[in-house]
């Protein structure tokens, strides 16, 4: 007979029912190899008979490992961004059977050292610490000898792995993508000026226009949504000279179409537009804006490959930037 739910059941119990040994079914509940596809059959039908469930602290101590990896983000993790980060680490720890554990870090307590704090006192086996921002102990943060530590972060960091998407290269693969199809006088609309996002796509442009002896304007900042785009847009409308315009993100790129086309001017075939991250696909029909895609489920599997196989401590730590690719639909167009 089945036992009551509130029950406790041991790995006895299940030996039992299922005729085997008690060091079978232990093999079975640790998810060892070693046991004929019969015979583990036969125990995972007593242990559903008998409502057994392996001890996750037991496991645990035996192996040595929670499977569990630790994931510290702010705590307004709903914007695009964030979210997608969030999404890809998580399907790189479900593809090797770990679990995840999510600590929200409050916007103005942005620290990488109180972040690994919280993360200590939790059963995981690393952690990857994505603080947007960067954080103003960035420099000084030492991370435990005990977990291993991951940054989501374009900068090197002397005692943690590090890894991004290339931000800077995203700016001079935009800026050489325009001047190949014939642009020259190429504008930047970027977003929060403090975002290290921002910072990385303004560098790459200042930095290829620089390398191809193209004129520098002013860059206008806005703060990512289509409104910023939008006032963005009204400027670069009295530009006459501008050919094409690279914005920051594909939601203000949106904003700065719509107001060009309400000042009369026609997108591509007067100013070319195109914008980073690639995310209105599924949110416009018919989408037509050239953008520059990151490979974020790549740099979600490297951060969880960094967090559960760490480097040795007496090699240099990997600093990662992974290259995104350019997705060209129609607004964007050789200058007449």
């Amino acid at each position: 007979m089945a036992r009551k739910p509130n029950t406790s059941v041991s790995i006895a119990d299940v030996a039992k029912v299922a005729g085997v040994s008690a060091q079978t079914v232990s093999r079975v509940a640790n998810g060892s190899e070693a046991v004929r596809p019969a015979t583990k059959k036969r125990v995972l039908a007593a242990m559903d008979q008998l409502g057994y469930r392996p001890s996750f602290a037991a496991r645990s101590l035996r192996a040595g490992r929670y499977h569990i990896v630790g994931l510290a983000m702010p705590s307004n993790i709903s914007s695009a961004g964030r979210r997608i980060q969030f999404e890809n680490i998580a399907a790189a720890a479900a593809d090797h059977q770990y679990a995840l554990t999510l600590v929200q870090i409050n916007k103005k307590e942005l620290s990488l050292t109180e972040a690994s704090r919280r993360m200590e006192s939790l059963p995981v086996d690393g952690q990857i610490l994505g603080l947007g921002m960067e954080p103003y102990d960035f420099e000084s943060f030492v991370p435990p000898s005990s977990i291993p530590t991951v940054l989501i972060s374009q900068r090197t960091h002397p005692l943690c792995a590090t890894v991004s998407n290339n931000q800077m290269g995203c700016g001079a693969d935009i800026v050489n993508y325009l001047m190949n199809k014939g642009h020259r006088e190429i504008r930047f609309a970027g977003g929060r000026r403090e975002a290290p996002a921002n910072i990385g796509r303004y560098a790459g442009w200042v930095q290829a226009m620089q390398d191809n002896g193209l004129p520098i304007q002013d860059p206008l900042f806005g703060d990512w949504t289509a409104d910023s785009g939008y006032r963005m847009g009204t400027i670069l409308a009295r530009d006459k000279s501008c050919t094409a315009i690279f914005v920051a993100n594909d939601t203000m790129a949106v904003g700065v179409i719509y107001a060009l086309r309400e000042a009369g001017i026609r997108v591509p075939e007067d100013v070319s537009v195109i914008g980073v991250d690639d995310s209105m696909v599924g949110v416009i029909p018919r989408l037509e804006l050239s953008s520059y895609r990151f490979n974020d489920e790549r740099v979600g599997s490297v951060a969880f490959d960094l967090a559960t196989n760490p480097p040795a401590e007496d090699l240099e730590m990997p600093h990662i930037l992974v290259p995104g690719t350019l997705v060209e639909r129609s607004t964007v167009a050789p200058p007449r």
